[in-house]
C-alpha cells in the first residue's frame, strides 16, 4: 500500500482545500476550509460559476452576507463528495468578539440547516483567542460543533478541551516555521525533522495531555510543510493535509507505523494547566511563538476576507 492508505490505517485524513474537485482523488473523510483557500479557489476559472450563481442567487445583500452564501456553496459542494464533515469560518475580524462570533455561527449553522444538511456534519472553525473559546463554550452546548483554529499552545489547547470543543487544529508548519526563522544559520533541517520538528512535538504534547486526562476533544493536526511533519503524527485523531501532500503521500511506498498511541499517554505523568483568565492569558503572553503565529494569523485571515469583500463587490 502507498503511505496514504497506510495512514488511514492509523488515522482520519481531511483534505485541507477549498478545491472540491480535488477532493474525488483523495477520499478524506472529512475536509478543512478557511478564507485563504476559498479567495485562491474562486479566483480560479471553474470555480467563477460557482461564484457567479451565488451573486446572482443573492443580488443585493452586503458584500459579508455575500461571503457567508459563498462559504456554503462551497461547504455543500463539499459536503456531496465527502462523508464526513466541513470546516466554516467565522470571520477572523470577530476574534475578540464573543457576541458577534456567537450571531456568526449561529448564522452559518442555519444556512446550511436551510439548505438541508445537519448540523452535525459541520464545524465553526473559530480563533483560539480567549474570547474564541468562550463563544466556543457556548455554541458547543446549542449542539453546534467548534473547530478551534489558529492554536499554537498547551494552554489554548487545554482550554479549548475545557470548554468541550468539538476538534482543535494546532498549527504544525506555522510553529516549525517560527522556530527555523528564529534559529536562522543555526537550523540543522535534517537534525530538526520527524520527531524532532518543533511542530510535531507541540502537537504530539498535545495529543498526550488530551489522552491522559480523557478529553473527548478530537486532535487535527494542521498546516504541513512536508510528509515528513504527517507520519511524525501517525495515530493523530485527524490529519488536514494540502491536496499537494496528500499526492506525495500516494504516489509514495514505505512502512508507516503509529507514531502516537492513546495508551502511551495513560502511563505519562501530567499536572493540569490552568485555564482561567488570568492564566491563560499569562501562559499564551509568555510563548513568544504562540503569541506571534495567534496574532499574524489573525491578520492574514482577516486580510484575505477583506480581499474577498473587494471582489465580491467588484462583480456586483
Amino acid at each position: 500500500m502507498n503511505q496514504l492508505e497506510q495512514l488511514k490505517q492509523h488515522t482520519t485524513v481531511v483534505a485541507d482545500t477549498g478545491d472540491f474537485q480535488l477532493l474525488r482523488a483523495y477520499t478524506p473523510r472529512d475536509a478543512t476550509t478557511n478564507p485563504s483557500l476559498i479567495l485562491k479557489a474562486v479566483q480560479k476559472e471553474e470555480y467563477r460559476p460557482l461564484l457567479e450563481r451565488t451573486l446572482a442567487n443573492h443580488r443585493g445583500l452586503p458584500a459579508r452576507d455575500l461571503i457567508d452564501r459563498l462559504l456554503i456553496a462551497f461547504g455543500l459542494e463539499i459536503l456531496a463528495i465527502v462523508p464526513g464533515r466541513v470546516s466554516t469560518e467565522v470571520d477572523a475580524r470577530l476574534s475578540f468578539d464573543i457576541e458577534a462570533t456567537l450571531v456568526k455561527a449561529r448564522q452559518l449553522i442555519h444556512l446550511y440547516e436551510s439548505a438541508g444538511v445537519s448540523r452535525e456534519r459541520v464545524l465553526i472553525k473559530i480563533a483560539s483567542t480567549w474570547e474564541g473559546i468562550r463563544a466556543a463554550e457556548i455554541l458547543q452546548r446549542e449542539g453546534i460543533r467548534c473547530n478551534m483554529t489558529l492554536l499554537f499552545s498547551p494552554v489554548q489547547a487545554a482550554a479549548c478541551a475545557e470548554a468541550r470543543a468539538q476538534l482543535i487544529s494546532p498549527f504544525v508548519g506555522r510553529i516549525y516555521d517560527w522556530y527555523k526563522r528564529a534559529a536562522g544559520p543555526q537550523w540543522d533541517e535534517a537534525a530538526m525533522a520527524g520527531a524532532n520538528d518543533p511542530g510535531v512535538q507541540s502537537v504530539e504534547r498535545i495529543y498526550r495531555y488530551f489522552k491522559h486526562f480523557d478529553y473527548r476533544t478530537e486532535v487535527m493536526g494542521a498546516s504541513f510543510r512536508n510528509t515528513g511533519q504527517i507520519l511524525a503524527l501517525a495515530g493523530c485523531d485527524l490529519l488536514t493535509i494540502s491536496p499537494d501532500l496528500l499526492e506525495k503521500l500516494q504516489q509514495t511506498e514505505g512502512e508507516v507505523p503509529r507514531r502516537l498511541d492513546p495508551a502511551s499517554a495513560h502511563e505519562t505523568s501530567m499536572e493540569k494547566l490552568a485555564t482561567d483568565e488570568r492564566s491563560f492569558r499569562y501562559q499564551l503572553n509568555d510563548d513568544a511563538m504562540a503569541t506571534e503565529k495567534l496574532a499574524e494569523g489573525i491578520r492574514i485571515f482577516a486580510a484575505d476576507v477583506i480581499k474577498l469583500e473587494k471582489l465580491i463587490t467588484a462583480r456586483q
